[in-house]
């Protein structure tokens, strides 16, 4: 039997009370069928880590600032020598065809109209090259390592050649976490979104003896090492980001291999269950890569008081995963637009009530510590 899963109908203007981020994952459920809705909004195992991503924000204070001049303020940004109007991105999120009949092209287009920059996952339900189309900002590729390096290297070619400015590495997930939620929920992806993007990703692990592990000897054997960044390294140009990292020794192994960028995502709490939230990690990951190494979060970004903390803590810019799939769904490009601009709205409001002028001015000294 094909599963399949019918596109609930789209509003075509934002209505009055729809001003924060949490008011779209409030009224998302009512835009997609359950299941997709669970897939998206579930974490792994309890969700112990899901909740934290968000829960720690809160226990960040920060200083109020008055008498600053801001005739000069921005939120403009650099990364990877890339120039970038504010410092959130558009996190890769999967599969984005399950919420909207446009999927990426849609999510593409916000980003192009609010002058963000786009990550385009792997899995992708729309090809790359034609969500690359839809967008002057910068945008990079989220590649999945596949199970063979041909099949690697012709992903990385495509993504060079549609423009893609930079290769965001995701190794954190090379097995599943304990997604109990979705199981419960009986989500099962449609065939018509399992074969866009090709990927081999997903084939079944190799003939296994009665005393071998499924997980050790055979998911696992596929898993990526080291020595599949230094290859990666020499087959392209582009800069290397590696996605994923929770740890300040395997940060420091990223340095050392060369790459240009770390993400500190324990994703979306999708993965290993129980691994503290991310903004908890930031710190111990900037002390780990020194001050002048490109570092990104993810995990629990829904206010502009949220990213202000991030950058305080030591990110130079955040990424957004659900929230963009919650906007798509309701309202597509339209819904996934103003999703940003609230979020640059809130982070400007807070800029300044802080104090600070531009990005550079955001550092721990704006955090509260208390007596």
């Amino acid at each position: 039997m094909t599963m399949s899963y019918p596109i609930h109908r789209k509003i075509n203007t934002i209505p009055s009370d729809l001003v924060s981020l949490d008011d779209y994952e409030r009224l998302a459920i009512d835009f997609m069928p359950s299941p997709v809705y669970e897939y998206i909004r579930s974490g792994g195992g309890d969700e112990t880590t899901l909740k934290q991503n968000r829960s720690a924000f809160s226990k960040i204070s920060l200083y109020g600032r008055i008498l600053v001049d801001f005739e000069q303020a921005t939120t403009k940004t650099e990364l990877l020598g890339q120039k970038f109007r504010h410092p959130v991105l558009l996190a890769p999120v999967a599969h984005q065809g399950l919420v909207h009949c446009e999927g990426e092209i849609a999510t593409s287009e916000a980003a192009h109209a609010m002058e963000t920059g786009l990550i385009t996952s792997t899995l992708a339900s729309k090809e790359l090259e034609h969500i690359a189309e839809k967008t002057d900002s910068p945008k990079w590729f989220q590649l999945y390592f596949q199970s063979n390096r041909a099949e690697t290297l012709a992903l990385v070619r495509r993504a060079e050649t549609a423009g893609y400015s930079a290769l965001i590495v995701t190794l954190d997930v090379p097995i599943n976490g304990l997604r109990n939620h979705i199981q419960r929920s009986g989500f099962q992806l449609p065939a018509n979104l399992q074969s866009i993007q090709p990927s081999s990703r997903n084939l079944p692990p190799k003939e296994l003896t009665p005393e071998q592990s499924i997980i050790f000897q055979g998911i696992m054997s596929e898993a990526p090492g080291w020595q599949d960044i230094h290859w990666l390294q020499e087959q392209t140009q582009l800069p290397l980001v590696i996605k994923g990292i929770t740890h300040p020794q395997d940060a420091r192994m990223a340095i050392d291999a060369g790459v240009k960028g770390i993400v500190v995502s324990n994703h979306g709490g999708r993965g290993l269950d129980s691994l503290p939230a991310t903004i908890e990690l930031l710190p111990i990951i900037r002390k780990a890569v020194g001050d002048d190494f490109t570092l990104l979060l993810d995990g629990g970004i829904r206010r502009g008081t949220d990213v202000f903390k991030a950058l305080a803590l030591g990110a130079d810019a955040v990424l957004v995963g659900r929230p963009q799939v919650y906007a798509l769904a309701i309202a597509g490009a339209l819904g996934v637009a103003h999703m940003l601009k609230v979020l640059r709205h809130e982070l400007e409001v807070t800029m300044a009530l802080c104090g600070c002028p531009t990005l550079a001015d955001i550092n721990s000294d704006c955090l509260f510590s208390g007596v």
